[in-house]
């Protein structure tokens, strides 16, 4: 046999082999600041009731009983008109890839979904979990991570019932991330990074006072006297207007003079860690099950 038979047999047999197909983009929900749904760099359009399905499973990672579900997205209506109401949600989510069901029928986002609030508490578990030295070699090592994530609330224009516990409960986990991680900046030296993160977490919270604290105690640690009393001077202003008056604080007692070299006295250079965040998992494990195909009821009917 010739070579170019050889040669010919070989690019025939390549040939009549049935072309590979690139794996359809991975959908990426979003939650923080807005919803939006995209595969690739193409936003997805849905009805309005399937958008509310998509947002209720995003900012709940768990599987959800069918039942439970459609009670949360329809409050008031009764079980039935609420099941018609959820498989028509669920059949207009025309996205291969995005919902998914357990072996108990109930249903979930496919695992392989991206979900901005996931990313987000997996960067708040980093910063809030393991030792405070071990967050402070980090830091001086890679210096300040990207916060982008935790300065925005969870979908903060819905008024859905069902959002306004988890929008708090994510709330306050960021903003006590983002103080923390101030004070581990303050630390490690790298005062300008501490300072532009704890202003980004009072911007979100102007009458907190565990973040006005945290730029304060940045700002004295840079040596930038004048700022952090001008720090406070807004927060007690803030208070006046709102509660009318201003109760003693840990940020007064911070401010007050001290008998050895006030206002950069003992304890302001080197702030303490002062608050963890107790945080589960951003998604809890369950068994594999079975994804939805785009159309199908959610009830099984």
């Amino acid at each position: 046999m010739s070579d170019d038979h050889c040669r010919s047999s070989a690019s025939s047999s390549t040939s009549g082999e049935s072309p590979t197909h690139p794996a359809p983009p991975v959908p990426h929900v979003r939650v923080l600041g807005a919803f939006s749904l995209r595969t690739g760099d193409q936003p997805v359009p849905l009805p309005v009731d399937s958008r509310r399905l998509v947002a209720y499973l995003a900012v709940h990672p768990r599987p959800q009983p069918t039942a439970a579900l459609a009670a949360d997205l329809w409050p008031g209506v009764d079980p039935a008109p609420a099941a018609r109401l959820l498989d028509e949600a669920v059949a207009g989510v025309d996205v291969p890839g995005l919902l998914a069901a357990d072996d108990l029928g109930r249903l979930h986002l496919d695992d392989a979904v991206t979900v901005d609030l996931a990313e987000a508490m997996l960067l708040v578990r980093g910063l809030s979990a393991g030792s405070t030295d071990s967050v402070l070699v980090t830091v001086r090592e890679i210096g300040c991570p990207e916060t982008r994530l935790l300065e925005a609330d969870v979908l903060p224009s819905w008024t859905a019932p069902w959002i306004a516990v988890e929008r708090e409960r994510f709330r306050q986990l960021r903003l006590s991330a983002m103080e923390g991680l101030s004070a581990t900046l303050t630390a490690a030296d790298r005062h300008d990074d501490a300072v532009a993160v704890a202003r980004r977490a009072v911007s979100g919270a102007p009458s907190r006072e565990r973040s006005r604290r945290a730029l304060v105690e940045a700002l004295l640690a840079g040596g930038h006297v004048a700022d952090a009393l001008a720090e406070h001077e807004e927060f007690q202003r803030l208070l006046r207007n709102s509660v009318g008056a201003t109760a003693d604080s840990e940020l007064d007692r911070l401010l007050a003079p001290l008998d050895s070299g006030w206002p950069l006295g003992p304890g302001l250079h080197r702030p303490v860690q002062r608050w963890g965040v107790g945080m589960p998992g951003s998604r809890a494990g369950h068994r594999p099950g079975r994804r939805l195909a785009a159309g199908a009821p959610a009830s099984g009917r």
